[in-house]
């Protein structure tokens, strides 16, 4: 019967650092391409892989920063949408899928968001946002203000000085006023 305790204390403890690794490993994939989205993409989300466009049933495949549009009947792949669309990616709906190749499926999608059609300037930007976490892209305007960036960082460095390894003065990189005391001083960042 002791064996029988002692085994079931043994799984319950392995089953206790399985549920531990596997809730860390789903925390490490949060905010996975933030950066990697275009400034004309929509805001509001953290992970997307697809853009699709309900105007011209086209997609943009964010990891390759690829157009997928449709030429005689093929799925086409692009860097930049043919001249023919006329399309105006910053005003133009755009709708975040996260499955596998939608373009493998266009009339699940076509469907469900083809209510969006027309909708022209009603969803706000990546490039209009002054959500902080989208400034690491290099395209937006407030990139220069990015704290996490490895220039100077505008006075709201990382708080170590200028160049005195963990000894920082907390004023950013020691750009005069522009620290206020807000780098925090011996490494350590602002969430």
């Amino acid at each position: 019967m002791k064996k029988i305790a002692f085994i079931a204390c043994l799984w319950m403890i392995g089953a206790v650092f399985y549920t531990h690794k596997a809730s860390a490993q789903v925390r490490a994939n949060i905010n996975i391409n933030i950066g990697s989205q275009p400034i004309w993409g929509p805001v509001g989300y953290d992970d997307a892989q697809y853009y699709y466009f309900p105007d011209i049933d086209a997609y943009y495949y964010i990891p390759q920063r690829q157009f997928i549009y449709l030429d005689g009947g093929r799925w086409v792949f692009g860097a930049a949408l043919p001249g023919r669309y006329h399309y105006d990616l910053y005003r133009g709906y755009k709708v975040v899928v996260n499955d596998p190749r939608p373009y493998l499926h266009p009339d699940i999608y076509r469907e469900r968001y083809g209510r969006y059609k027309g909708w022209y300037g009603k969803q706000t930007i990546i490039r209009d946002s002054r959500d902080e976490r989208y400034y690491q892209i290099k395209e937006h305007p407030m990139h220069d203000k990015w704290k996490g960036n490895n220039g100077n960082h505008n006075g709201w460095g990382n708080g170590r000085g200028n160049d005195h390894g963990d000894h920082g003065n907390g004023r950013g990189n020691d750009h005069g006023d522009h620290g206020n005391g807000r780098g925090h001083g011996h490494g350590h960042d602002r969430d």
